[in-house]
């Protein structure tokens, strides 16, 4: 099946959930769907063309909004599925029950962006110490790092 032939397909299955569908270059697609219909769209992805293969998840700071990035495969082409999330409140439903790969892709962007994957089967921080402060996300835009004095043993 050509690329052309699976845009058209994934818009006739998803019909209106489809926000926007492109194939910018060979071997990728951009489909981007609002968060409520994202577990269904990968789930059809997965159960109709096979992209059962998660690369990464990527998270943007846009300002107002988060968007993620699910980057599937299924061999032969990379999709990524977008989907936006309010940064006064940025969650979004876990794929894990469709891909339980996806488990510690979405815990590292909760880490990173604090967005919430609500239903996630553990959500425990992954990649920030135990002790990090809660409500600081490092790569968020507004997020400040602050160095820490540097002190040298026995210097002046």
């Amino acid at each position: 099946m050509t690329e052309i032939e699976l845009v058209e397909k994934i818009k006739q299955g998803l019909k209106n959930k489809v926000l926007d569908l492109t194939n910018p270059a060979s071997r990728r697609i951009f489909l981007k769907v609002d968060k409520k219909d994202l577990v269904e769209a990968v789930g059809f992805l997965k159960e109709n063309f096979n992209f059962y293969h998660v690369s990464t998840i990527s998270g943007v700071d846009l300002g107002e909004n988060f968007e993620i990035l699910y980057h599937l495969s299924n061999g032969n082409c990379v999709l990524t599925v977008r989907t936006l999330t309010p940064r006064n409140e940025p969650n979004v439903p876990t794929i894990t029950g469709v891909i339980p790969g996806a488990t510690l892709y979405e815990r590292e962007v909760q880490d990173m962006f604090g967005i919430k994957f609500e239903g996630h089967p553990n959500p425990e921080r992954l990649l920030l110490a135990d002790n990090w402060p809660e409500g600081e996300y490092p790569l968020r835009k507004d997020w400040k790092f602050e160095r820490p004095e540097e002190k040298i043993p026995g210097g002046k």
